[in-house]
């Protein structure tokens, strides 16, 4: 008989928990002056979640070949129907809803993705090729927002460094800048005041060995299916002991570079959202704890369940970060 050992980053199956919304972020977009009264007006995002009928959310028909991955396989699930309906993605308004019903805007193909800056062999790859040189696994990720809400998702993708390896990355490559697509048809691109005229295109960072490391993904769908519009069709970037901010959407350059660069929550307030931005109860953000979060699963309850460190990957990635103070590095 195959007795199966739960890892350190599997949760347990009786945390059914709960929802909740936090309009933190929006709040700070407001006390720094770039959030109009009328975006904080809209639909209540609470029931824009609890009020999305299953029967409504179309999952993308789009599939690709994959091996479910064993090792990762978090429960419960939360329902696709809330993990596709609420979420973040500025390019189409600040509510939650926001990407569900607008992402149908977004144009997926072609779609292609450049590597350049510190590599011997800049390039520029279809999505299609990425296909056929890459082979794709499920594993089911914890996500945990920085508003204090998680997901259990299950990604579909490849790790990151086997597409960085192609460009064969330079000696004096040290971190890794990330940069979303930018095109008229999103609607905060063509009327900035819908994200709170936050600059796009998206961009995102992260140390050269965290991307390299093996539970750094860049997925392609989710649930089985090629990712939607709305959740960063058609590459995504996802680091799960970090942010859900990190977590970059619809990518189209990748760049190589020596220095630390600055993400674009780094430049709307770096003192609230650092360059690492690695889960930690330990460390809260200036206006709210991080000790603790809101499952999003079935049902709705308002139970909290406690923060892991590193969003219950210590084990994995703790090394990454030996010797660094990592309130001073968050």
């Amino acid at each position: 008989m195959l007795l199966k050992i739960k890892k350190s980053y599997e949760i347990s199956e009786n945390l059914i928990t709960p929802l909740e919304v936090y309009h933190h972020r929006r709040k700070f977009l407001k006390t720094i002056g770039v959030l109009g009264i009328g975006s904080v007006l809209g639909l209540p995002l609470l029931e824009a979640v609890e009020n999305t009928p299953a029967a409504n959310v179309v999952i993308n028909q789009n599939t690709y070949p994959y091996q479910k991955n064993p090792n990762y396989s978090q429960q419960p699930l939360t329902p696709y129907a809330k993990a596709s309906s609420y979420n973040n993605f500025y390019e189409f308004g600040m509510q939650k809803e926001d990407p569900y019903h607008r992402g149908k805007l977004l144009q997926t193909s072609p779609w292609s993705v450049v590597i350049d800056g510190e590599v011997q062999h800049p390039i520029k790859i279809s999505l299609e090729d990425i296909l056929k040189k890459m082979s794709l696994q499920e594993r089911i990720y914890h996500f945990r927002c920085v508003e204090a809400w998680s997901m259990n998702i299950p990604w579909l993708g490849f790790e990151l460094k086997d597409l960085i390896a192609l460009s064969k990355p330079k000696g004096n490559a040290k971190f890794v800048l990330f940069e979303t697509i930018k095109q008229d048809t999103m609607p905060a691109v063509k009327n900035p005041s819908l994200a709170g005229y936050i600059r796009f295109p998206y961009h995102e960072g992260l140390r050269l060995d965290e991307a390299n490391h093996p539970l750094t993904m860049l997925a392609v769908g989710m649930y089985g299916k090629a990712l939607p519009n709305q959740n960063g069709a058609p590459l995504r970037l996802v680091v799960p002991w970090k942010y859900g901010f990190k977590n970059i959407k619809s990518i189209v350059r990748i760049t190589l570079v020596e220095k630390m660069p600055v993400s674009t929550w780094m430049g709307l307030d770096s003192s609230e959202y650092g360059f690492y931005a690695n889960v930690n109860p330990n460390v809260a953000h200036p206006r709210w704890s991080q000790a603790n979060e809101r499952f999003i699963g079935e049902g709705f309850s308002f139970e909290r369940v406690p923060t892991k460190m590193f969003n219950g990957y210590a084990e994995a990635v703790s090394a990454l970060y030996a010797g660094m103070d990592l309130k001073t590095n968050y």
